[in-house]
């Protein structure tokens, strides 16, 4: 039999994505995969037009979500939630919460960059679809166009980046708490690039195991963020800890170098989630 190939992790212009949720579908089926989570920051306002593009193009989709987390120490946490109840009011209210801090802090940082760049707010709206919360790749990208820096990993290297000048911190929930969260939603919580030391600093252990006692599913082993000896590390802590591990891109169209199915998730994993999963379902074209 054919193996299934899934891309569980990836973002469209509802977050920080440069392709249509829809786009991003039929996107994945032109990659050869069978199947795609949508996986916007801190919304799932794409599952919709995404799903009915699975039906059309006769993809599975599986509704998702990233969550922007921090740990008591100031360190980023990305959660993925797949199949919760994007009307459970408890997780709404912190999704609520945290786009309303991304989008002060953009303008902030928005603010702070204009005093040495020709930058304005309404040339980074620009750059951002109606009705997504802007955030640090829409700032990327207004530099790009003006020509500071060629690409958005060149921007959050080096303007954009956490020891800058211009960078603004941000609420974001307590990753045990979202684990919590989500789980009372409903959803099937997953550590998204647990060890992406690239990015900057990763939690510890001790993190790790509070977020599995909190309710953790699985981790995201398979990402090119993840360095080869650490996704044998996190093989090792899941397999210690009964969770499963999932690969995928992370993609975000022309934002990132990122291609849709460079790493996948296969069928086995894809029934356990449907299994924990209660608040949404898995959409079959």
């Amino acid at each position: 039999m054919r193996a299934v190939r899934l891309d569980l992790h990836t973002h469209s212009t509802e977050s920080d994505g440069t392709d249509a949720p829809a786009d991003v579908v039929r996107a994945a089926a032109r990659a050869g995969l069978d199947g795609i989570a949508l996986t916007d920051h801190d919304t799932t306002v794409g599952w919709e037009p995404a799903a009915q593009a699975a039906r059309e193009e006769g993809l599975l989709f599986v509704p998702g979500m990233e969550m922007t987390c921090m740990d008591s120490d100031g360190t980023s946490v990305h959660l993925l939630s797949y199949l919760h109840d994007p009307h459970e009011p408890a997780l709404l209210a912190e999704l609520t919460a945290a786009r309303a801090a991304r989008l002060t802090r953009a303008q902030e940082m928005a603010e702070r960059l204009a005093e040495d760049f020709p930058l304005t707010w309404e040339l980074v709206q620009e750059h951002a679809a109606e009705g997504a919360t802007i955030g640090r790749p829409h700032l990327a990208d207004a530099l790009v166009s003006l020509g500071v820096v060629p690409d958005r990993s060149a921007a959050f290297q080096t303007i954009l980046t956490g020891r800058s000048k211009y960078y603004v911190p941000h609420y974001a929930a307590d990753p045990v708490e979202a684990v919590r969260l989500v789980r009372a939603a409903g959803g099937v919580p997953v550590f998204a690039h647990p060890r992406a030391r690239m990015r900057g600093r990763v939690v510890g252990e001790d993190v790790m195991e509070a977020m599995v006692e909190a309710g953790l599913a699985g981790l995201e082993a398979d990402h090119r963020d993840n360095p080869e000896q650490e996704r044998v590390w996190l093989r090792a802590f899941a397999a210690r800890h009964g969770l499963f591990v999932t690969g995928s891109s992370d993609y975000h169209g022309t934002g990132k170098p990122n291609r849709l199915g460079e790493f996948t998730t296969g069928a086995e994993v894809l029934a356990e989630i449907e299994r924990q999963g209660t608040g949404s379902e898995v959409v079959r074209g």
